[in-house]
């Protein structure tokens, strides 16, 4: 079936749209999709012989275009950068607060490199242009605080450049050189560019914040105070709260309700780290899976045997996110990760950090109970009044317990399919939500560096030289807009990307395969791997529609149940050449090598989704070519089947207050309950949860957005 292609670009360092050309009617220049013979692909810029199977219509392009209610948007953020810069009748005006300076570049081989976050003199240079100020060795390095710093090595630019954001506080500037005040009071704002801001603006670690807070510095009731008649009585007893799992969203609802005087119980139906890491270790090399401690299930969620992305869309420099990458830092995280353009952790980083955490977690009196699964819930006229809890370890059936709560806070993660049953015995209003199924795809990581870097990819050194490891980013758009068939649209796009990494095993039942991405801070590996997946939604889950809200979740299941029987079994993962997933075809019996540890086996991926999915790959990685010459290589291996790249359904909730919109009591959360997706926002979803639930139990008192920011003086804490 041909799909209407439209808004099509390739991503590169960091990510831009650039448009490709859409495939219209037959073209000899590219691969047909039908084709059972070999295609002659080079490694680096080869074109297929064929014609394309089947014209490909495509959408009326719109271009970049500013609609009207945008623009008065854009307008007004204008004029208030405008009034903050003018200085006002008895104020300092202009000599108070801080500039705020972005896009500032810095030619790749004038850098010091990825590593060191400093003000050099390539960088003086150009905050000397910004400022225009002729004589850049004049300005004091310590008047200027690098905020973000980023490697672009878009084809579009001359050379590749460490792209900076730059803050310069004005009143140690002038103290410092006061022959740079005429160029401060000419400076004028440009949105996005140079920024003025009158007071600085500063953010904490939660830890930090939560004990300014707790002090009453401003005034407020303590947390364990309460009024009776305008005068102050005795503690009452702590609420108690349930925390059902232990990953970033589990972890920092259990943070603030912690340190806000919740007694605070959490509940993790996996291992602690050290145990998990051992346990995955057995799966691995002697192929035994452990249902409840393995790359899901355990301490610190599905993110920490990954690549530990810190990415979001949910806006970098907001008061809650800069208030959670803190907070990483402050159990041990690398202080980088505050100023990288595309932060990560890695598991080697990760591992220490959930230690840390847990630690802290203890010493506020949080109980933490591993190895304990959540079989069923406490309900009493329409209210979650506690669990029903067993032993992991054993099997479903063996004797339980139940433990009564005043809130439930439910943080599972998308992988919890007994739990989203439970839910469903018990009518909690939940629905499928779309997500997106695929394949992962590996090339050696040095042929992504020489497709992303040319002659620069020599200054890699796997992870340990000047420039970052190469990735890359795809997106797509597939018969955008075309409400004829709604079905057929959908996106393309490449998924935890992980750059000198390793795909691995996410299966928690042996008769399903799914597998994911990880890699270490270093990503020093030889193979560079990326989830490729096509958006599913509602649509696509019809042949499934029995099963009610879960009909994303047996779709899920369809495909994995699939793959593990195209691999054999034990653990095997299914797998094909690029090339011949573009043929519909399997014309060898040995594959190029994988990162995979258990094995894989040559196998007909073209056939394991149905054909509108296949084909939507199949043309998303044509595409790819064009822009990135030697994507499509014979040494490029995709392997079956990556369907967990986020929930599968939403559990509704109230947007004010976390709680369940159909059960009181409930307070689903994080990237099972459909609300994140990856490590940060699933850590933010958590952190607002539990300021949300601390303020119906009378622990907090203030408005969270003021109380994050509001130790704007106090010791250790950073502007951003």
């Amino acid at each position: 079936m041909a799909l209407a292609a439209a808004s099509v670009s390739v991503l590169h360092l960091p990510a831009i749209s650039l448009p490709l050309p859409c495939l219209q009617g037959s073209n000899p220049s590219r691969p047909s999709l039908g084709l059972t013979n070999a295609l002659p692909w080079r490694r680096r810029g080869g074109r297929g012989a064929g014609a394309v199977a089947g014209a490909v219509r495509c959408a009326k392009r719109t271009g970049k275009r500013r609609y009207p209610s945008e623009k008065k948007r854009l307008d007004r953020r204008h004029k208030e950068l405008l009034r903050k810069a003018a200085p006002e009748e008895g104020s300092a005006g202009r000599e108070a607060g801080y500039w705020r300076l972005s896009k500032l570049a810095v030619p790749a081989r004038d850098d010091p490199g990825k590593d060191l976050a400093g003000v050099s003199p390539p960088l003086l240079q150009a905050i000397a242009k910004a400022l225009k100020f002729p004589v850049s060795s004049m300005l004091p390095e310590e008047a200027f605080t690098v905020i973000r710093k980023s490697f672009d090595a878009r084809k579009i630019l001359k050379e590749p450049q460490f792209v900076y954001t730059v803050d310069v506080d004005v009143k140690r500037l002038l103290d410092l050189e006061p022959r740079t005040w005429d160029f401060i009071a000419r400076l004028e704002p440009k949105l996005g560019t140079i920024e003025y801001m009158r007071d600085e603006k500063v953010a904490s670690d939660l830890v930090s914040m939560l004990n300014v807070y707790k002090q009453g510095s401003d005034g407020e009731l303590g947390i364990n105070d309460t009024v009776n008649n305008g005068s102050i009585c005795s503690p009452r007893k702590k609420p108690r709260v349930a925390v059902v799992g232990s990953g970033p969203s589990g972890l920092f609802a259990s943070l603030v309700l912690g340190e806000l005087g919740a007694e605070v119980t959490l509940i993790e139906r996996g291992q602690p780290v050290e145990q998990r890491g051992r346990d995955i270790g057995a799966l691995v090399v002697r192929r035994i899976l452990h249902s409840e401690s393995n790359f899901c299930f355990g301490e610190g969620g599905a993110g920490t045997w990954s690549d530990g992305k810190l990415v979001t869309r949910i806006g970098r420099n907001t008061d809650g996110v800069q208030a959670v990458m803190k907070t990483f830092v402050q159990f041990g995280g690398p202080p980088n990760i505050l100023v990288d353009g595309k932060p990560h952790l890695g598991t080697d980083k990760l591992v220490p950090l959930l230690r840390n955490f847990r630690h802290h977690l203890k010493e506020l009196g949080v109980n933490i109970i591993f190895n304990t699964r959540v079989d069923d819930l406490v309900v009493e006229g329409g209210q979650v009044k506690g669990v029903v809890v067993s032993d992991s370890r054993l099997q479903l059936g063996s004797p339980n317990q139940t433990l009564s709560f005043d809130a439930v806070v439910l943080a599972v993660g998308h992988s919890a399919r007994d739990t989203y049953s439970m839910l469903l015995r018990h009518n909690v209003d939940m629905h499928p939500k779309s997500f997106a199924v695929g394949l992962r795809i590996e090339h050696p990581q040095e042929l992504i560096n020489d497709i992303q870097y040319s002659e620069l990819a020599a200054e890699v050194h796997k992870g340990r030289g000047r420039i970052p490891v190469a990735d890359y980013k795809i997106v797509k758009s597939f018969g955008e807009g075309d409400a004829e068939l709604p079905e057929q649209n959908r996106s393309c796009y490449s998924f935890c990307m992980c750059p000198g990494g390793q795909v691995v095993l996410t299966s928690t039942n042996p008769s399903e395969l799914c597998i994911n991405g990880m890699s270490f801070s270093r990503r020093a590996s030889k193979w560079a791997n990326s989830a490729f997946v096509a958006t599913v939604s509602s649509h696509d889950f019809r042949p499934f529609e029995s099963h009610g809200s879960l009909a994303g979740v047996e779709f899920q299941r369809e495909f994995e149940r699939r793959a593990a029987t195209m691999g054999g079994g034990n653990f095997v993962v299914p797998a094909q050449c690029v090339t011949d997933f573009l043929s519909n075809r399997l014309s060898v019996t040995t594959l190029p090598p994988s990162s995979y540890r258990l094995g894989v086996r040559p196998s007909k991926l073209h056939e394991l989704f149905p054909s509108h999915i296949t084909e939507v790959l199949q043309q998303s990685i044509i595409m790819i070519e064009e822009e990135m010459p030697g994507f499509v290589s014979s040494e490029a291996l995709l392997h079956g089947v990556e369907t967990r790249t986020s929930s599968p359904l939403q559990i509704s909730r109230n947007t004010g207050t976390y709680e369940s919109t159909s059960l009181q009591g409930l307070y689903p959360i994080g990237e099972g309950a459909g609300y994140a997706g990856g490590i940060l926002s699933a850590s933010v979803d958590g952190m607002y949860c539990g300021f949300a639930l601390a303020k119906q139990l009378s622990l907090f008192h203030g408005d969270i957005e003021s109380t994050l920011g509001k130790a704007q003086n106090q010791k250790g804490f950073v502007k951003y």
